[in-house]
């Protein structure tokens, strides 16, 4: 009997050794990536350029951006967890506003009187801030709300780009002058007084030319968070929130104002949305909505000709499993003709492993087929700490789609940890949950602060490498969003990151000469002008890479509007499709390769 306890005893043991080593997996897996990125941290550019393929070098200073982002404050009784209520708004889109020829920036900022900022891009290699001369810098006075991001689109098909600004607060709308100012228009738009919003997506989801647009509320749309009524304000749960803000669809009525149309069309929910992005992505002519919500599971909606949305999340695979979903980003990464979704969450050894999700479609199928399946893990990219921004892009022009990611929530005091006291709450039941005098206070803690953002490298055959140490590009601010463009015309993708409560960083890249790259710049005619929708399928060597023009994606930030194909080295040019928002279908047979291509949208083409 005595033996058959030790035994047992034994056993027991064993089960809990195995349980706690597969706990310490996930640190274990941080520790050799961090000791691998710390042992390549001394690569030169030349080294860089020979294993990878491209190098990034950090040129903000040198380029005349000096902007740092400056968090809200908020009302007094939120001070004790101040730092994760206010702890969003600082983004990044890209624009041309003056159809120079070269891409733009505009940036937020959040305190109360500070300034937003549009750097114009000279084309030396330089910026100059012109928000204020063209009167779209002093967004954030007193009693309006905070900045927390903005999207460009041609809202009266003019041919310039307009500004839509979403804030907790006041939301505002600025038509384009020819590129020599704004015209705020707010007041007659149609637009709400207050939207506590932190996404905002530009699309035509009904295909008559003229673009909407939707926006995505955070906390509900009653609450002034400088003046609260009550601290009843957090989430009722951590997994099934549905006390958040409402979702808006506002109906572009192309006389100048818009209609809310949201209720009409099915876009009734009222999670805690962080992010959206629309693509076509059942191959039915009209953009679908995926939608990342915070607190719970996230969700996609199908166009049904463009009248309503319907809710396809659970039929999908997407609406499956409660996470913390924060950015939204589509790319074709097998090179299959297909887009796949990447949706961000948390991933904090210890004490949350939520992991990112890589939604990766079923074939090319009809609407009623459509299926997605989490390959995150498979390809390596599911753990990449607590995630916001990211986008698809490719860094080295070798035609294979890279993925950047931005991380890290609440950094303060070095060596402190705020996760124990957020547990506490978290598990609390809804009454503790929601109220914010039931939290902790933070006291200088951090809360998965001091993290890497993600540099993961697509080999080409279905795995990601993470690179960032490698090619220059290591950052550990607190960052939120993440665009793209080619900001000097050179055929590469440049990258911008924005980060609450630091600076904005501008990184000039450099790839090896022998990629070949092709670029397109649309303009529509029977569609929205800016072409916001359009999916461009481009093919060569036998194979193919599908991309959509987008009106907002990622986190809080859009990208350049024009699309950026790299292809690797001895390309062979076979043809390229275009479907545009209108319907019509394009080919191009053997474009020249290493040149940027304006396309326009013609009658002649069916």
């Amino acid at each position: 009997m005595a033996e058959i306890t030790k035994k047992d005893r034994l056993v027991k043991l064993g089960v809990t050794l195995a349980f706690v080593g597969l706990l310490a997996i996930p640190w274990t897996l941080k520790q050799i990536s961090q000791w691998q990125d710390e042992s390549a941290s001394q690569m030169t550019k030349e080294q860089a350029l020979e294993r990878h393929g491209f190098y990034l070098e950090e040129i903000s200073l040198t380029a005349g951006i000096d902007f740092r982002h400056q968090p809200p404050e908020l009302d007094a009784r939120l001070d004790h967890i101040l730092p994760q209520v206010a702890s969003l708004g600082a983004s990044v889109s890209v624009t041309d506003f003056n159809n120079d020829g070269f891409q733009d920036l505009y940036v937020t900022n959040s305190a109360a009187g500070s300034q937003n900022a549009l750097y114009q891009n000279l084309g030396d290699g330089t910026f100059r801030d012109v928000a204020g001369e063209l009167g779209v810098a002093d967004l954030n006075r007193p009693a309006t709300g905070a900045s927390m991001g903005t999207i460009w689109g041609d809202v009266n098909n003019d041919g310039y780009e307009d500004l839509f600004l979403y804030k907790w607060g006041k939301p505002e709308l600025f038509l384009n002058n020819k590129g020599q100012g704004f015209t705020r228009v707010t007041a007659a738009s149609g637009l709400p007084e207050w939207i506590n919003a932190n996404t905002a997506v530009w699309l035509d989801y009904d295909s008559n030319g003229y673009l909407d647009l939707f926006i995505g509320g955070f906390y509900p749309g009653h609450i002034d968070l400088w003046n609260l009524e009550s601290t009843k304000i957090m989430p009722d749960s951590y997994e099934y929130a549905q006390n958040g803000g409402r979702n808006f669809l506002f109906r572009n009525m192309g006389n100048g104002t818009f209609e809310d149309v949201t209720d009409a069309v099915g876009l009734t929910s009222t999670r805690w949305t962080l992010a959206a992005a629309a693509a076509d992505l059942n191959n039915s002519g009209f953009p679908d909505l995926m939608i990342a919500n915070d607190y719970g599971i996230d969700e996609f909606y199908i166009n049904v000709d463009g009248k309503r949305f319907r809710n396809a999340s659970g039929e999908t695979g997407i609406g499956f499993v409660p996470k913390s979903g924060m950015g939204v980003s589509f790319g074709d990464i097998f090179n299959q003709g297909r887009l796949s979704v990447y949706i961000t969450n948390i991933a904090e050894p210890g004490y949350l492993i939520q992991g990112n999700n890589l939604w990766v479609p079923s074939a090319r199928s009809e609407r009623t087929e459509l299926r997605f399946k989490n390959l995150a893990g498979n390809v390596g990219v599911e753990l990449g700490d607590w995630g916001y921004g990211s986008q698809f892009l490719d860094l080295n022009n070798d035609g294979n789609l890279d993925l950047y990611l931005a991380n890290g929530y609440v950094s303060a005091g070095e060596g402190t940890d705020y996760w124990y006291d957020f547990a506490k709450v978290a598990s609390g039941n809804v009454s503790i949950i929601e109220d914010a005098r039931n939290w902790p206070a933070m006291n200088g803690r951090s809360f998965s602060g001091f993290q890497d953002n993600k540099i993961w490298l697509n080999d080409g055959s279905g795995r990601f490498r993470e690179v960032s140490a490698m090619v220059g590009g290591r950052l550990n601010l607190d960052s939120r969003a993440v665009a793209y463009a080619d900001l000097w015309n050179r055929g590469v993708c440049d990258l911008i990151v924005a980060s609450q409560n630091g600076p904005l960083k501008v990184y000039k890249n450099t790839t090896v000469t022998e990629n070949q790259w092709i670029g397109f710049d649309l303009e529509a005619g029977a569609s929205n002008r800016s072409a916001i929708g359009a999916m461009v399928e481009v093919f060569w060597n036998g194979r193919s890479q599908l991309q959509t023009v987008g009106g907002g994606n990622g986190f809080s930030s859009q990208n350049q509007r024009a699309l950026h194909f790299g292809l690797g080295p001895e390309a062979n040019m076979e043809k390229v499709e275009i479907r545009w928002p209108s319907g019509k279908h394009q080919v191009l047979f053997e474009p020249e390769l290493n040149k940027r291509h304006a396309i326009y949208e013609s009658d002649m083409y069916e």
